[in-house]
């Protein structure tokens, strides 16, 4: 069995609180609750606290904190390789009345955060405020250890967010599901054409090798019947242009020929899937006399 050093697990009947200062990543409990990167789990019994009850009210008409913004790393897919370790950049921007004490996100997924099967990473002690006036804006990082994952993680992740107010204990603000972000496989290309140099109206051989992360094994492997577009740059010019379509063989091999018509580069370009990153691979140059 893989063993997630901060894919953490949830376990027992806990309700979400909120972040109000940070804590540290490894997972404390007491007879209170259970505290895990500065999100504070509380244990309820059957009831439930009446700060996870926050999110059922309007915020702004009950005057509690308003979440207006959380990013993750930039708004991009977290890629991760095949022995990635990551920090992830996270941006949550909040306002309240009293001005914000604390606004920060957690990275999740499972049916809710109080469910026992739910996993989130952990959130480092890292966190950043900037108020301006009732409104702050928090940053913090998380990070992500290819050696925690499987391949089916390869997927949309939740984003919770939650924030406290300087109204008090009971200042909060929780949304489970803010948004979401998700994490991808990095994939790899190569490239070669050849001969070089080529006669003009030669035939030039151009082959490569499409791979991706394999978090079950922790290394890349070839990614098989793929598209993946061949493209030419001319010498003088900065674009490149589409040349034709190719797949992968099983073993994400790559290879086509082209007719030699003029100086220029040529390169492999895979889009993507959703589990799979997107990649362009530096051209190879070819030289037609």
């Amino acid at each position: 069995m893989r063993i997630r050093a901060t894919v953490a697990a949830v376990s027992g009947a806990l309700a979400l609180s909120a972040l109000a200062v940070p804590a540290s990543q490894a997972a404390q409990s007491d007879d209170h609750g259970l505290s895990v990167g500065g999100f504070e789990f509380l244990r309820q019994g059957d009831g439930v606290s009446p700060r996870a009850q926050s999110r059922a009210l309007s915020a702004q008409d009950a005057g509690l904190p308003v979440i207006n913004k959380v990013v993750v790393n930039g708004g991009k897919p977290i890629v991760i390789g095949s022995t990635t370790v990551k920090k992830v950049t996270m941006s949550a921007t909040a306002t309240d009345d009293s001005g914000i004490l604390d606004v920060s996100a957690l990275i999740w997924e499972g049916s809710s955060l109080s469910s026992p099967s739910s996993r989130y990473f952990v959130p480092n002690d890292d966190i950043v405020c900037k108020a301006s006036g009732t409104t702050s804006t928090c940053t913090h990082t998380t990070t992500i250890d290819a050696g925690w994952l499987v391949n089916t993680d390869a997927k949309t992740w939740n984003v919770a967010a939650g924030a406290y107010g300087n109204g008090g204990e009971d200042d909060l603000t929780v949304v489970e599901k803010f948004n979401t972000v998700k994490l991808q496989r990095q994939s790899k290309l190569t490239v070669n054409a050849a001969p070089e140099p080529v006669k003009k109206g030669g035939t030039i051989t151009v082959t490569g090798n499409l791979t991706r992360a394999d978090w079950d094994k922790n290394k890349y492997v070839g990614f098989g019947t793929q598209s993946v577009v061949l493209q030419f740059r001319k010498k003088s010019s900065t674009a490149y242009t589409n040349v034709k379509g190719v797949k992968s063989s099983s073993s994400g091999a790559l290879k086509t020929t082209v007719k030699a018509s003029e100086d220029g580069y040529y390169r492999w370009n895979y889009l993507g899937i959703a589990s799979t990153a997107p990649v362009a691979v530096a051209g190879d140059y070819i030289d037609v006399k």
